[in-house]
């Protein structure tokens, strides 16, 4: 008889009922064992050095230490963890943030089992998991944000820093530019804040409506 492979969740969060009502789910879908919970940020990447989970479930917004600077330090120290971003925050910019730092994937808190599951399996293969709802909203940033950074010219960033921003704006972490284009998640980091600066913005909401309305998403870029 085959033996199913196991996917090894963590769950952080700071309110005991959710952290316990997820476990309850994830154990019982059959093919999901749950290795550990934390509190907060700063348990989250304690635990997470201890037990090496596959994947973890984390809220955003939690005490000491919150989701998305814990994302980036999970990321560091341990790369091949995914992390999925589990919250009831509709803050946009929050959630392009730990996307950005690492997030393989977002998923709304008041989603339904069957989704968060899928999520977790998306998240142990890789893939991504950003729900519809939020890709509709970001359209409308589009055309209805100001025109912040529209005033910069298009030949503004160099064919690198075009070709950093395009892979970013079509949903990829640092970590991922960073395999696409040969360098470090940190020197991808260190790119995007070169950008802001030139774009004259300062979220990475604001870059992306600048990356869609300059049409850097159809552009097949050549690096320098």
């Amino acid at each position: 008889m085959t033996t199913t492979k196991q996917i090894r969740v963590m769950i952080v969060d700071d309110h005991a009922i959710v952290r316990d009502g997820l476990q309850l789910v994830l154990e019982q879908a059959g093919d999901m064992t749950v290795v550990g919970q934390a509190v907060d940020g700063e348990e989250a990447l304690r635990v997470a050095r201890e037990v090496e989970p596959d994947v973890v479930v984390m809220d955003l917004i939690m005490p000491n230490k919150d989701g998305v600077e814990a994302c980036s330090e999970i990321m560091q120290t341990l790369p091949q963890t995914q992390v999925l971003v589990l919250t009831a925050s509709t803050a946009d910019d929050a959630i392009m943030n730990a996307l950005a730092a690492g997030a393989t994937g977002y998923l709304q808190k008041y989603s339904g089992r069957d989704d968060l599951l899928t999520a977790v399996r998306d998240a142990a293969a890789g893939r991504s998991q950003i729900p519809v709802d939020m890709v509709r909203r970001a359209l409308e940033s589009v055309r209805e944000a100001p025109a912040r950074g529209d005033d910069a010219p298009a030949d503004v960033l160099t064919a690198r820093e075009r070709e950093v921003l395009r892979l970013f704006a079509q949903g990829n972490s640092y970590a991922q530019v960073a395999g696409v284009i040969g360098n470090s998640p940190i020197t991808v980091r260190n790119t995007i804040y070169r950008i802001e600066q030139k774009l004259g913005v300062t979220t990475k909401q604001e870059i992306v409506v600048w990356a869609v309305r300059h049409g850097l998403l159809d552009e097949d870029v050549e690096s320098d």
